[in-house]
């Protein structure tokens, strides 16, 4: 049984009485390899004891509590992130608004709180770095103690390892900013992804016979500005169309210091979408750096060229994939 279910705290979740529930705890920013590795796990164990798999996340991060000067940048707003996780197969996510009172506590009293409000709790799963309560004194040892009068056992799992080095949300948020696409998606196990509506842009890519589908994507974490091979979906329908994407301040036609903007020129003749649509853009590959052109002719010409050497690429790829 599915429950596909979104509680917006610990003490809204609610589960079938009598079920056994089995939980992951983490950020989970970018579902990564290492992320997976956790939630591989949990189903597992959920699935053989006929329970629910289900993930315990926060927002914000708690660094916008704790450090507020110098918080973690997040390559994934909350809705995708929970997207994704749902995609991954759990049953339900609670959404655990993360604030100053809740990081002043004592990480002995984590499991308790926990196991009352989820009842059927008979497991934890965490990453071997995990850390919890006031001043990030909680470690998976503290949690396993804790947690067994409970009736709750404690599952750490191993850091997945590439290259000799730990994959890591830090690690990928790195590559995406110098514009290494290919190997931040290889670390993630999936495409690069982010999720907005279009908004009506001002039509110059229309003029110069480049129409574009514009996004504000609100992500903390920005990629290298730059233009990039893309995929578009709808996640209603599944259609999947492939493009170039301009992801920066547009310096040839926009002042410096505004918002990032995505822009996204699909390569076949038709786009099925307009303002309002809800769409997942997923990054396959970094083609330039975004730079600022003394023409409006020259910048058009660069665009045909960033077409035919995106072309040239998807020739390469098979199917695409959701994610």
């Amino acid at each position: 049984m599915q429950l596909a279910r979104l509680f917006h705290s610990l003490a809204h979740a609610r589960f079938p009485e009598g079920k056994n529930v089995h939980l992951a705890i983490g950020m989970f920013d970018g579902v990564h390899r290492g992320h997976q590795a956790v939630l591989a796990a949990l189903q597992e164990t959920a699935r053989a004891n006929d329970g629910l798999a289900a993930v315990l996340t926060f927002t914000p991060h708690p660094t916008r509590v704790l450090r507020p000067d110098q918080p973690t940048l997040l390559m994934m707003n909350p809705a995708l992130k929970i997207r994704m996780l749902f995609f991954y197969g759990v049953d339900a996510v609670i959404e655990q608004p993360f604030d100053a009172a809740f990081s002043q506590m004592a990480a002995e009293d984590f499991p308790a709180l926990l196991k009352r409000h989820i009842p059927g709790l008979k497991s934890i799963h965490i990453g071997d770095n995990f850390r919890f309560g006031k001043g990030r004194s909680g470690t998976v040892e503290t949690l396993a103690e804790k947690a067994a009068p409970l009736g709750v056992e404690v599952t750490p799992t191993v850091s997945i390892l590439d290259d000799k080095e730990p994959i890591s949300s830090t690690r990928i948020r790195g590559l995406l900013a110098q514009g290494r696409m290919e190997e931040a998606n290889a670390l993630l196990g999936h495409l690069y992804t982010t999720m907005g509506e279009v908004v009506t842009g001002r039509q110059l890519g229309r003029t110069m016979g480049f129409p574009t589908l514009n996004f504000i994507p609100g992500v903390e974490c920005s990629p290298r500005y730059g233009v990039y091979a893309v995929t578009v979906c709808d996640p209603s329908t599944g259609d999947t169309r492939t493009g170039i994407a301009n992801y920066g301040l547009r310096p040839t036609v926009q002042a410096k210091g505004d918002v990032p903007v995505l822009e996204v020129h699909l390569l076949g003749d038709e786009c099925p979408w307009t303002t309002g649509d809800y769409l997942c853009v997923f990054g396959w590959t970094f083609l330039r750096s975004e730079k600022k052109f003394p023409m409006l002719s020259m910048l058009q010409a660069q665009i045909a060229k960033d077409k035919r050497q995106a072309e040239a690429f998807f020739a390469t790829q098979g199917k695409f994939p959701p994610y």
